[in-house]
């Protein structure tokens, strides 16, 4: 199997650790908040290396979700782990297979239309906290989600350790109107995912999505990043990275109850 997807799969069960606790149940693992009440509770997922997983498997963490109250999400590199699939689907999960896609060489960054600027925040800016909401924002509008709070208090302090130790990035792009693209990325070791890539509906197609994608891969890559890799929503978006310099080198899939 490929060792690029492997790496991948490895980040994937790292990542969540930054915000939640690992909770193994058979060949999945479920991200939790930790003892102490905080943190952030995410979607289960294989154990890298596991065994084959089964539908009473997802059955039996759906229902511990359930007792906790968070959502009954899973998700997983199809490659590393080809029976989740047909096991969530048997257990009655919409199974979405996505595109992963990883940088192929130096990112092509289009030119910004006249009057925009893009930027990468910084642990030390004075409107960190504006240009994070911002940020927020933006993606909350491009992919239908309801708005954000601006970061406050211990939210706003974590945002400016992680920008400063490099585990997270963040990228925004203003317009005439104000802030109109955006996107964010998290690192494990040497392996970057850039997430949350998106462009507010009334600026689409001036290649903006394609800017905030070629800056933070190139900024991922000039620290040294081995491994800088997404996973693209549908074809439109893959063909965008694919012009930036991402090449597919497999599959992902997610899985959710309604």
């Amino acid at each position: 199997m490929d060792d690029v997807l492997r790496r991948i799969d490895r980040f994937c069960d790292e990542v969540p650790r930054h915000w939640a606790m690992a909770a193994d149940d058979g060949p999945l693992r479920l991200f939790v908040r930790n003892r102490a009440g905080s943190g952030w509770p995410f979607y289960a997922r294989p154990i890298p290396g596991g065994p084959p997983v089964t539908t009473e498997d997802i059955e039996r963490v759906r229902a511990r979700q359930r007792s906790l109250r968070v959502p009954e999400a899973f998700e997983w590199v199809a490659d590393t782990t080809p029976s989740m699939a047909d096991a969530a689907r048997d257990a009655g999960l919409p199974v979405t297979i996505c595109p992963l896609l990883v940088l192929n060489s130096d990112p092509v960054a289009p030119s910004l239309p006249p009057g925009y600027s893009a930027r990468l925040l910084g642990p030390a800016d004075g409107d960190l906290q504006t240009a994070a909401h911002a940020v927020m924002t933006v993606a909350a509008a491009a992919f239908k989600a309801p708005p954000p709070g601006p970061p406050v208090g211990a939210a706003l302090a974590e945002l400016q350790a992680d920008l400063a130790a490099g585990a997270i990035a963040r990228a925004l792009v203003t317009g005439p109107r104000g802030p109109v693209a955006a996107g964010s990325v998290q690192r494990v070791g040497n392996v970057v995912e850039l997430v949350g890539i998106g462009t507010v509906e009334a600026a689409r197609g001036q290649g903006l999505g394609a800017a905030v994608t070629a800056l933070l891969a190139g900024a991922a890559r000039d620290a040294g990043a081995e491994v800088v890799f997404l996973a693209a929503g549908d074809e439109a978006a893959t063909r965008v990275y694919e012009r930036v310099g991402f090449r597919r080198v497999g599959e992902c899939g997610m899985a959710e109850a309604a």
